[in-house]
């Protein structure tokens, strides 16, 4: 093997066509050293740790798909849109395939729970926000709630842009004082989840707060709930190995900033994983 690979392409999204038979580029701050099988022309690449080739060092082949336009990785036969992805793939640590079991059961909880209450919530921005919109799915995929509300606040423009409310579309909304006994009747007793449940949480807290002028009654109405996230388990199972960080990347659900549809991504999603073949019985 050369002791000096050339140079990668000058970037990863240029035509796989053009690039080097072997080159060494980085992901996540850690290198690796790609190699065309002789026996072929066509952009398909051997991935190694940098000068390390032995059997073991071996991570997996990647091949450029015209047809798709996807990277398929050909240990898993599965597809990714970028070689960085593709590449976090074989990165894998030897527990993932353990990981995803427990992903796919909790997913499989969920959609057993007959609480399950999927929610989503639009705000007026990311700096102390308060609930522009608020929308919340059954067990069952059924919509039960999906309102506009009057934050009685002004809206971030950068949020504006995303989710197109502004303090005008939304001023003869009900408030959220107005939607509270709803609310308390939708959410009480129930298994929340949501993508960075966290946010949502804080937001409703806020609005509490807001309402009852005292943090200890919304800290009381907020224990009446079960709260989960399903970020950690959906990134998991999708598992996109940071090497940098040596944890599994965070999964885009592919935000439509309208909560409803949130709702309904993150519902399918969960179906996706709930349908999933486990490796271990």
């Amino acid at each position: 093997m050369p002791d000096s690979p050339p140079p990668a392409p000058r970037t990863l999204e240029c035509d796989p066509l053009t690039w080097n038979d072997i080159f060494t580029t980085t992901i996540d701050t850690v290198p690796v050293e790609c190699i065309r099988p002789i026996d072929t022309d066509c952009p398909s690449w051997a991935i190694y740790p940098p000068g390390c080739y032995r059997p073991d060092d071996y991570l997996g082949a990647l091949h450029a798909r015209d047809t798709d336009g996807l990277w398929h990785v050909q240990t898993t036969g599965e597809r990714h849109a970028t070689f960085a992805d593709a590449v976090r793939t074989l990165r894998r640590p030897p527990t993932w395939s353990h990981e995803r079991d427990r992903a796919i059961a909790w997913a499989r909880g969920l959609l057993h729970d007959p609480d399950l209450m999927v929610i989503d919530i639009q705000t007026t921005g990311l700096r102390e926000p308060f609930a522009a919109q608020i929308s919340a799915m059954n067990a069952d995929g059924e919509l039960v709630l999906d309102e506009l509300l009057n934050p009685q606040a002004d809206f971030e423009p950068e949020a504006s842009a995303l989710h197109g409310l502004t303090r005008q579309s939304t001023q003869h909304a009900a408030t959220f004082s107005n939607l509270l006994s709803t609310l308390t009747e939708i959410f009480h007793g129930r298994h929340l989840v949501a993508y960075n449940i966290a946010f949502d949480r804080d937001v409703l807290a806020r609005e509490l707060a807001r309402h009852h002028h005292d943090p200890a009654p919304a800290d009381a109405w907020l224990s009446a709930c079960r709260w989960d996230d399903a970020i950690l388990p959906i990134s998991t199972w999708t598992g996109l190995w940071s090497a940098q960080h040596r944890a599994y990347r965070y999964t885009r659900l592919g935000s439509r900033y309208e909560s409803a549809a949130n709702c309904r991504l993150l519902f399918h999603r969960l179906q996706v994983l709930a349908h999933s073949a486990t490796h271990h019985r």
